[in-house]
């Protein structure tokens, strides 16, 4: 099982991945403006490298849930600095979390390789051009309503979530494929926490077998999540950083079921973890 992106490739056979998270951003939900400044963005993801990401996401506009957009502009004065830098330092895969695609062409020609759209080619009619045309490897991930709503209420038909992200990420690939980008760049995500209460976010997990049935790898993104803290404890009052070990869980289940990328703040736990997990499952 080999990702393709730009040329080159990543290779998820027999080991899973860690995709390391850099929030170039004021208001992301667990380290907002920590990041901001280009030179602590930069040390931050040679940081998560050397502890072993195999690629990193870089994002700079915030979908936490109520986060309101960003003009393009502002989301490249965000992005390139970094994006520069670190291209300049490293050889490195580097995945662009945008939903347009000025942003992420922009990005693919200063040397970015993967593009993480949370609308999954919804959210601009050009983006699935741009990943074509480019050889980017791409990210579709299930989003229910936008951002600044998604948590207002979440509820699917019948209360099968599972069904409904499946036939929406089944349904987004095949768009994906009829703008030209080849099936073996494309990483499927269920979006957890995206329009999701705790019970659907665990019947997606559950359901990972069914996910990786649509001819995609799977990626969770489930680090520093609200719905981990909320599971591990009744009044849910806990920072994200408290919510290690709950995600680590997640990150082994996840594998057990299946998955074989998982974006992360922490990559050295979730990596040992992760390592271990399969030399269990490889018995």
């Amino acid at each position: 099982m080999l990702w393709k992106f730009r040329g080159r490739g990543l290779d998820l056979s027999s080991n899973a991945a860690v995709v390391g998270i850099v929030n170039i951003t004021p208001d992301s939900f667990s380290d907002g403006g920590k990041t901001m400044d280009p030179d602590i963005a930069c040390a931050h993801a040679l940081k998560l490298l050397e502890e072993g990401a195999a690629l990193l996401d870089l994002g700079g506009e915030s979908t936490r849930p109520g986060a309101v957009p960003v003009a393009p502009e502002e989301e490249l004065l965000r992005l390139l600095p970094v994006l520069k830098t670190l291209r300049k330092r490293t050889d490195a895969p580097i995945s662009i979390d945008t939903s347009k695609a000025s942003v992420a062409q922009a990005c693919l020609d200063e040397g970015a390789d993967i593009i993480n759209d949370v609308t999954a080619l919804s959210g601009d009619p050009l983006m699935g051009e741009v990943v074509s045309r480019t050889g980017a490897g791409l990210i579709l991930m299930h989003l229910q309503g936008t951002p600044r709503t998604m948590q207002e209420n979440p509820c699917y038909p019948q209360d099968d979530v599972l069904t409904d992200v499946s036939k929406y990420l089944s349904d987004r690939r095949a768009v994906a494929l009829g703008c030209g980008v080849d099936s073996d760049a494309i990483i499927l995500d269920p979006g957890l926490g995206f329009g999701k209460t705790v019970a659907h976010n665990l019947a997606l997990l559950r359901g990972i077998p069914l996910l990786n049935r649509l001819g995609s790898p799977l990626m969770i993104g489930h680090s520093r999540k609200s719905f981990l803290g909320k599971i591990m404890s009744e009044d849910g009052i806990n920072t994200p950083e408290d919510r290690l070990s709950a995600g680590l869980a997640v990150t082994v289940l996840a594998r057990s079921l299946g998955a074989h990328l998982f974006r992360v703040h922490e990559v050295r736990p979730h990596l040992e973890s992760l390592r271990m997990a399969e030399a269990v499952l490889a018995t």
